[in-house]
């Protein structure tokens, strides 16, 4: 197993408990991300774990429906990506992306681990649930974030950036960072 899908794993467990812990009624309660519910934010996690391998030909099929069964859905997309990561000659499948060339496994790690941590804050949030995010994968997505550049002010990425104060946490620094309000 490589580095990128343990780090995947361990991501997608958080996610996991967050959208296994989410009180009934909760998925429509408004989330940080401006018009989003917090079932369409797992909606856009789960169209993105379907949507990033085809950048590099890969065909993933997902049947279960976010609106019918929150947790089937993610679920199913969790290990269909996972399953994915864990074939070496999916995995390392080439193509010419945004930042160069690249493979199906760095762009998982990169920006589906990214949503991952992110959205599993908003998704926290949304629903009333402890919003701590693992430390390491915070300092790792924010120098992510931060080499971006100004692609992470694209329209549908990430808002302004949110003032914090100086005693602000690295967590919180991130959120902001990413134009939400820790």
């Amino acid at each position: 197993m490589t580095d990128s899908s343990e780090r995947y794993r361990a991501l997608a467990e958080e996610f996991t408990r967050r959208v296994e812990s989410a009180p009934a009624g909760s998925w429509e309660s408004p989330s940080p991300c401006e018009g989003w519910t917090a079932r369409d934010v797992l909606r856009h996690v789960v169209e993105v774990h379907r949507d990033l391998p085809s950048w590099a030909g890969l065909v993933i099929t997902l049947e279960k429906s976010v609106d019918d069964d929150p947790a089937g859905a993610w679920a199913e997309a969790r290990d269909t990506v996972q399953d994915l990561l864990e074939d070496p000659a999916r995995a390392g499948k080439e193509y010419d992306g945004l930042l160069g060339r690249t493979t199906a496994e760095a762009t998982i790690d990169r920006f589906v681990c990214f949503d991952l941590l992110v959205h599993g804050w908003d998704l926290a949030r949304a629903t009333g649930q402890d919003e701590t995010l693992p430390a390491a994968e915070v300092k790792r997505v924010h120098a992510d974030a931060l080499a971006l550049g100004d692609n992470i002010r694209r329209e549908g990425v990430c808002g302004p950036e949110v003032t914090v104060g100086e005693d602000a946490s690295d967590q919180d620094r991130l959120l902001a960072y990413l134009g939400r309000r820790p």
